[in-house]
């Protein structure tokens, strides 16, 4: 997810400062959003139902970022595989 962000920084912007802020800036956001609500060992985590939802809206936004940068068959594989996960994180209860 993180690599994603960041080649969508990259890819998307004009100016080579810009795409560097870019670059590091998206990916910074979603790992301290990440720390913050759903790391396992955050102080504020989120329960159960809202907190596989953010993390799989975070990949699903993740998997779009790459579409829009150019890439076929990644963003693909990436949102079946977080839907996947999510699923079955909810299935099994195991947040």
């Amino acid at each position: 997810m993180l690599a994603a962000f960041g080649y969508f920084g990259f890819q998307s912007a004009d100016g080579t400062l810009f795409r560097w802020v870019l670059a590091v800036a998206l990916p910074l956001a979603a790992a301290a959003l990440w720390g913050v609500v759903l790391a396992p060992n955050a102080a504020h985590r989120l329960p159960l139902l809202p907190g596989p939802l953010l993390s799989l809206g975070l990949f699903l936004l993740a998997a779009l970022a790459l579409q829009k940068a150019g890439q076929p068959v990644l963003p693909v594989v990436m949102a079946v595989a977080a839907v996947i996960h999510a699923a079955l994180v909810l299935l099994w209860q195991q947040w």
